[in-house]
């Protein structure tokens, strides 16, 4: 027997604005409203609203939490700071990436500490049961699950601070990069994290489910003269390949090590005992597939699974590809063999059996220019990559 994709808080309105819905990740979702072109644009030069209910959501508290998520995640949690964010993965025995994860320290109202593990849609009953499965019985942790008790929104680009500051209150966008908080608005708790899956500055907010309607509302009331969009997953997908971030079951599987992917940077060996890491130590060392960025010739685009090919031999595949609004050029990622890595190596990919000349380019295809002099610029907690 079939079921039907679940309902976030806001499918209501998601329906009476005619956003077109389909079945993500066993959610009913808006793929878009107005068009994927307008509102990637409107991200790009204003703002864009997204409901990202769908992504799972961990809390743990207790005496044990830090440690607990210490063991299963590839990047130190345990001196993770009160008010910091830290971008990781999880991996299985073998360095395969299970998911890619963010983890949160928070300090509650009453000044006790809460860890948010923020996982992708897709694999949030993998990573409960992993999670559960590798808790010492007994241990002072406890683990809820509130991805269906609570809502949670982005709002991302250039003018998501103003937004959010118009809507909550200017407080919250004194927040750096990659740093988050527990608030108090619209009558009750709220989570405000720095981060996003755009490329842009932005906002996450994690608020009960009960206020996600009156949370959307509002943003769209204050973000309406300013540009905002309420947008959907196409344009998140097109935003997020161009700026390089990789997807669970495009770029990331578990069978692909952090190293192929391109995120050494989240994996801490030293002094750092975690699931996944013997063999890690191992496979760093290896010649394997990387992540590359392509740039194609022409307007057609390549999709997932399309071989990538040398002097008529495949030595890839594509993982994921659009056709780039911002740069108006054709884009993929692909992992390559390790021998066609280099610069001189002439490339296509044959898209429905007609071959398109490529070229490889360093990843992300787009960068928004950081101004270092805000409190919002680059954090250590994170380099190069988000969800």
């Amino acid at each position: 027997m079939s079921t039907l994709p679940a309902p976030t808080p806001l499918y209501s309105w998601h329906v009476e604005h005619a956003g077109r819905m389909v079945d993500f990740s066993g959610w009913s979702l808006p793929v878009q409203y107005d068009s994927i072109i307008s509102e990637h644009k409107a991200t790009r030069t204003a703002a864009g609203l997204f409901d990202i209910s769908h992504m799972g959501r961990f809390y743990l508290r207790g005496p044990d939490a830090a440690n607990v998520l210490d063991r299963l995640v590839t990047r130190r949690i345990a001196n993770l700071r009160p008010g910091r964010i830290r971008y990781g993965l999880i991996t299985n025995e073998q360095g395969g990436i299970l998911d890619d994860v963010l983890v949160s320290h928070l300090e509650m109202p009453d000044g006790q500490p809460l860890f948010l593990l923020v996982v992708n849609a897709g694999n949030r009953d993998k990573i409960g049961d992993w999670i559960r499965q590798h808790t010492p019985e007994g241990g002072a942790v406890e683990i809820c699950d509130q991805t269906a008790a609570t809502a949670m929104l982005a709002v991302q680009g250039p003018r998501a601070e103003a937004i959010v500051a118009g809507t909550l209150d200017s407080e919250v966008c004194k927040l750096g990069y990659y740093r988050g908080s527990v608030t108090t608005h619209f009558g009750g708790s709220c989570i405000v994290s720095r981060t996003g899956y755009t490329g842009e500055d932005g906002f996450e907010l994690i608020v009960p489910a009960e206020r996600g309607l009156e949370v959307w509302q509002a943003l769209c009331r204050t973000g309406g003269p300013l540009g905002l969009k309420p947008s959907g997953l196409g344009a998140r997908d097109t935003l997020r390949l161009e700026a390089g971030m990789p997807l669970y079951g495009h770029e990331l599987t578990d069978e692909i090590d952090p190293f192929q992917a391109g995120l050494g940077f989240a994996v801490t060996l030293k002094d750092h005992e975690f699931i996944g890491r013997p063999a890690l130590e191992r496979r760093r060392l290896t010649d394997s597939p990387q992540r590359v960025g392509l740039v194609l010739d022409g307007r057609r685009v390549a999709r997932e699974g399309c071989p990538v090919l040398s002097s008529g031999t495949c030595v890839g595949r594509v993982t994921s590809g659009t056709f780039s609004p911002t740069l108006q050029k054709s884009i993929a990622m692909a992992y390559l063999a390790p021998d066609c890595l280099g610069e001189a190596i002439e490339l296509g990919v044959d898209i429905r059996g007609r071959l398109q000349s490529a070229q490889r380019v360093p990843l992300p295809f787009y960068q928004r220019v950081r101004d270092a002099s805000k409190n919002h610029a680059f954090s250590s907690d994170f380099q190069g990559s988000t969800r």
